[in-house]
């Protein structure tokens, strides 16, 4: 008998162990391709982050048998060069490794891709929010998303118009007019407020990495906006190119009055929480429960039709959109050069929301690029809802305008 039993078991532990394996190896069939996905940290970048954990919880771990496989950048990036790029290279080392997508690319992203290219030119390797030049990274990655400054230079002033705006107040300082981005977005600002009726009027305020420091820089903001209110009246729409200033301002505008459409690089986490002492620690990256939290605060603050942000953050929105798109265009859902699926991907995980853009255009040669995209969404107003920014038309000549020295 106890023969028997020995045998029983045996047998029993051969045949779980056996279904086992046959298990994985049907769980393994099912997975056709694997798709890296590389971030900052929760300390460097916080959306960027929660947009690829969104894509591990929905897709699964290449670890769990799932699809995705987070790399983390080291904070100190910079002096970290070649670690990063090897860790990204790596991710070609596994032969289901059918995409990469890094957000934000960093410097090194397009050494890193470019050697990706070499030993594995059949992956699809995707930018976000490129920190190197635009003909650089163009020149390797098979698709780049970045934010557009350029239509948004007419569509934020298109938005404070709708939100009866009569002045338009840009806040900036001698180092950001000098970035490329931001000095056209200030040139096509002024050039849409012409066209559309309002008030231009660039104020100049303290740098925050001047002799002043942060503090300096936002206690000047305190003391400026009620007088600016004061003088340009409460029907005037303010824009700042620096979020260092951007919570002093919205403290203020919501105390005196005043318009804010939003920020630079839009988040409902920017600028808000401080102000309205939200904490949204247990919301984990629940925008749509977010945003409402914020919106009723801001209701509550006789603020309704007068603040706006985007719904979802660009970071968050940007790694999670560029992970749908390479397993759309893994799965042969989508192609790489079809931007109609670009934005089919990104609404994925920011529903309600519309998205748009446009090629990139190089000033000096006048050409567009076939791989870089500059996006928007559109703008959300706290009780009032989304606006049709996505669907106004931006005119050529604003594309045309270039800094003014």
């Amino acid at each position: 008998m106890k023969k028997f039993m020995k045998l029983i078991t045996i047998v029993f532990v051969f045949t779980f162990v056996f279904a086992g394996l046959g298990l994985s190896a049907q769980a393994k069939a099912k997975v056709k391709f694997h798709i890296g996905v590389v971030t900052g940290s929760g300390s460097q970048s916080e959306d960027d982050l929660r947009g690829a954990k969104i894509l591990l919880k929905e897709y699964g771990t290449v670890k769990s048998g799932g699809i995705f496989q987070h790399v983390m950048y080291p904070d100190d990036f910079m002096s970290l060069r070649d670690t990063y790029i090897s860790s990204v290279v790596a991710l070609a080392d596994d032969p289901l490794m059918k995409a990469i997508v890094v957000n934000q690319a960093i410097p090194g992203t397009s050494e890193a891709f470019k050697r990706i290219r070499v030993k594995r030119p059949d992956i699809l390797l995707l930018a976000g929010e490129p920190h190197e030049d635009p003909l650089v990274i163009q020149s390797s990655a098979d698709l780049v998303l970045s934010a557009d400054f350029v239509s948004r230079g007419y569509t934020i002033v298109w938005a404070a118009k709708q939100l009866g705006a009569k002045n338009f107040v840009h806040i900036s300082f001698s180092r950001h007019m000098k970035n490329e981005s931001f000095g056209r977005r200030r040139a096509i600002m002024e050039a849409a407020s012409k066209d559309l009726g309002l008030r231009f009027v660039f104020e100049t305020v303290p740098d925050p990495i001047s002799d002043v420091g942060v503090p300096g820089a936002q206690q000047y903001i305190l003391e400026k906006v009620p007088q600016w209110i004061e003088k340009y009246g409460k029907d005037t729409a303010f824009f700042c190119t620096s979020d260092v200033h951007l919570a002093p301002l919205l403290r203020q505008l919501l105390a005196h009055g005043g318009i804010f459409v939003e920020a630079n690089l839009p988040s409902p986490l920017i600028g808000y929480p401080e102000v309205l002492e939200l904490d949204f620690s247990k919301d984990n990256g629940n925008f749509p429960a977010i945003l409402k939290r914020v919106e009723d605060a801001i209701k509550a603050k006789g603020g309704a039709g007068r603040f706006g942000t985007w719904a979802f953050p660009h970071g968050f929105s940007l790694s999670a959109g560029l992970g749908e798109f390479a397993k759309m265009v893994a799965d042969g859902k989508a192609k790489k050069d079809n931007l109609n699926d670009v934005f089919k991907a990104l609404a994925k995980f920011t529903p309600g929301a519309k998205w748009n853009g446009i090629y990139y255009k190089d000033m000096d040669t006048g050409i567009r690029a076939k791989n870089q995209v500059l996006i928007y969404m559109d703008t959300y107003v706290f009780g009032k809802g989304f606006l049709p920014t996505t669907k106004q038309k931006v005119q050529d000549k604003y594309f045309n305008i270039t800094v003014k020295n």
